[in-house]
């Protein structure tokens, strides 16, 4: 497929270990794949980046799901997973969108980094959209525009919840509980039925709840980029 309508770019975690409790973890491939297929379809190239760069450790590694198998069995899509490029080796101003996968491993390492912060920012402010799903939310807890205010603060929001993070027993494993990190930082939380989809859209921030939401927040992410363009 020729890609012709710019460039995204995909963020995904270089943490494995989830917390103390000797189990693996990473990104939540169904978190990548759906929305990865509904901007494929629509003609958009991915980069992939990761905080340490190279390989990323996948979880929830399900190749019954059709669009993973798809996604997985992508040559040019599964090197680019296996071989994400460091925040040093990203120029901003070539994508149009950052979009920040989940999986618990980014509770971890999206919130500190500095050089993420500082690449959704640049693409952000440059007139391009910021989006995540499910904790891939925790990449904007901590991220600042350039006059020094949050991202989402006043904004309208979602992520995993703290209620789906206590139902997985969870709540006592990870740093810290991400809708409740997002409320203290002034962002309108939105949520949806533990399960269920729901994906909010304010401006050029996207944010989806759960692995239910990824199909419909590529969707939304595709509609927005349309918008921009447009405008």
């Amino acid at each position: 497929m020729t890609q012709q309508e710019g460039k995204i770019l995909f963020v995904v975690t270089s943490h494995g270990e989830l917390g103390e409790t000797g189990k693996e973890t990473g990104y939540h491939l169904s978190e990548v794949s759906h929305p990865w297929k509904e901007l494929y379809q629509a003609g958009y190239e991915m980069d992939f980046v990761s905080p340490k760069g190279g390989k990323a450790p996948v979880t929830a590694f399900d190749l019954s799901d059709d669009i993973n198998k798809e996604f997985w069995e992508n040559d040019t899509y599964r090197e680019k997973v296996e071989n994400t490029k460091k925040p040093s080796e990203i120029k901003p101003s070539e994508y149009k969108a950052i979009f920040f996968a989940g999986g618990h491993g980014t509770v971890w390492d999206f919130p500190e980094n500095k050089e993420l912060q500082n690449i959704a920012a640049t693409i952000y402010e440059s007139g391009g959209i910021v989006s995540s799903i499910c904790h891939g939310a925790a990449a904007l807890v901590n991220l600042k525009l350039s006059n020094g205010s949050y991202l989402i603060d006043g904004k309208d929001v979602n992520s995993f919840t703290d209620e789906e993070e206590r139902d997985q027993g969870l709540e006592d494993v990870v740093p810290f509980l991400v809708e409740s990190k997002i409320r203290q930082r002034g962002a309108e939380f939105h949520q949806a039925a533990k399960g269920e989809a729901k994906v909010v859209v304010d401006g050029r921030l996207i944010t989806g709840q759960n692995p239910a939401s990824a199909t419909p927040l590529g969707k939304a992410l595709q509609r927005e980029l349309k918008e921009v363009e447009v405008a």
